[in-house]
């Protein structure tokens, strides 16, 4: 192959070869003929840039990245992986991953290197008499939800249903059964693998076991995974969900009942606390109308009437503007925040605090903080952290955090590219004013700035272990994006 000089603008040679991005950071010369031949290969194909789906093949959930990739390798089979890894190792190129693309920090995608898109390995195998969903690497939650809730049965997964099972597995995965069954790492039980240097493997308890471990909240930087099997239980097909809103002047005094409330609530019920601007739907006066707000959402794994029973003190606490939720089928309970996070156009910052505790100061810097934010659809979520999740020994999995009570989810959301400055310093600004309450750890799922922070603690005490299983599994670095 021939190296050409590092020159951004230099990214195609001529008709005849493919730019590629080394992973010393300079640009090598591939062969046209080199590509074709690899798209032959496939049960996929290779889509290049001059390519008419090209623009839409290299888009990703947040708006905010706009990244050109020499290649993108459209896989339908871990065969596919595993020839599209062995060419990347041969012309030493860089190389990205991408699941359901739904990772905030856009690391399904990067300039001049290549992706292996998994989008086209989309089964879902659902064994009803053992409980377990195989998966593919491309699936997103909603279409695991859909094939699962026809047999009664659910899969801890998160609360977007666009988000890919993928990248939400292998950096935790918080959902609305959390508490009752664990994350969604916590339920899986075997993947196969594609390693950087191209073997399939299997990981399960007997077989890899320490891979399994590192894949279950270790953020996946070990290899391609192809398929994931999970545990399902049953479940719906309907339960009961709360969405209570309070006021400005009521949002404080809500958010210290709801952490009290949090802390002694049955397994059965997962929950979040959002701190937001009210949205100006009917259910909601007009008076209240972009007023920030506090609201308390929670959904009961159990019968609509035990869910209605449990949450009637949620429910009832104060004076709500508003009460959106009751019984509901539980996929329509997943799509509820789907239409607040749309693809390809709005602009996304997200990042994280575990905190030791929810503080009467810290709330109130919160609620502050999110009534003085820049123009959006920005908000604070708290997520309390208990049930399943602070049972399972810290290290029974590579996960990073369970010690906390709660996480902060930090998500700056908005539209306009002339704002972006003041969204990320805005969300720093409160992962910063959480500090004196921090367990040090964040969550790998809302990373932050991923590429200007070059460390940071998403494995707490596991880190050791799984930078060790890391140079075991991939000693070059071939993967050096966390997960997709």
């Amino acid at each position: 192959m021939t190296v050409i000089a590092n020159d951004p603008d230099h990214t195609q040679p001529d008709e005849q070869s493919v730019g590629l991005q080394t992973r010393d950071g300079a640009m090598s010369s591939v062969a046209q003929v080199e590509v074709r031949r690899l798209s032959g290969q496939l049960d996929g194909h290779v889509v290049q840039r001059d390519d008419p789906t090209y623009d839409v093949e290299r888009r990703v959930w947040n708006g905010m990245i706009d990244r050109r990739p020499a290649m993108i390798a459209k896989c339908a089979s871990t065969t596919d992986v595993q020839r599209v890894l062995t060419f990347a190792a041969e012309h030493d190129a860089v190389i990205s991953v991408r699941g359901g693309g739904h990772n905030a920090a856009g690391l399904a995608v990067r300039d001049d290197g290549i992706v292996v898109d998994l989008a086209d390995i989309d089964h879902v195998d659902v064994d009803t008499a053992r409980g377990l969903v195989r998966a593919g690497g491309g699936v997103t939650i909603g279409a695991l939800d859909a094939a699962t809730q026809r047999h009664g049965l659910a899969v801890p997964l998160g609360v977007v249903t666009e988000t890919g099972i993928a990248g939400l597995t292998l950096g935790g995965g918080f959902g609305w059964l959390r508490n009752k069954y664990g994350l969604s790492c916590d339920n899986l039980v075997a993947a196969t693998v594609v390693t950087a240097d191209g073997r399939i493997v299997r990981a399960d308890e007997t077989d890899e076991p320490e891979l399994l471990w590192g894949l279950r909240g270790g953020g996946g930087n070990f290899g391609v995974v192809t398929e994931f099997e999970f545990r399902a239980y049953p479940l719906g097909p309907e339960v009961h969900f709360s969405v209570v809103m309070h006021s400005q002047a009521d949002a404080p005094a809500a958010l210290r009942f709801f952490r009290e409330w949090s802390e002694r609530a049955p397994d059965e019920v997962s929950s979040i606390g959002v701190v937001w601007h009210a949205p100006e739907i009917d259910e909601i006066a007009a008076e209240h109308h972009g007023t920030p707000i506090a609201t308390f959402v929670a959904m009961h794994s159990g019968t609509p009437a035990e869910g209605a029973e449990v949450l009637a003190e949620l429910e009832g606490w104060g004076s709500p503007i508003a009460n959106l939720g009751g019984t509901m089928p539980y996929l329509e309970v997943q799509q509820f925040f789907d239409e607040d996070y749309p693809k390809w156009e709005r602009r996304y910052y997200w990042t994280s605090s575990y905190v030791r505790e929810l503080a009467d100061e810290l709330i109130d810097a919160v609620f502050e903080s999110v009534a003085t934010m820049p123009a959006g659809h920005s908000n604070v979520d708290i997520w309390p952290i208990g049930g399943a999740v602070a049972r399972v020994d810290v290290g029974a999995t590579a996960f990073g955090d369970r010690s906390a009570s709660f996480m902060l989810g930090i998500e700056a959301n908005w539209d306009d590219p002339d704002l972006d400055q003041a969204h990320i310093e805005w969300a720093q600004r409160i992962a910063a004013t959480a500090g004196p309450w921090s367990t040090g750890g964040r969550y790998a799922n809302f990373p932050g700035g991923y590429e200007t922070d070059e460390a940071p603690d998403f494995f707490g005490g596991n880190g050791h272990e799984v930078e060790a299983l890391k140079r075991r599994f991939d000693p070059d670095n071939r993967f050096d994006r966390t997960h997709t």
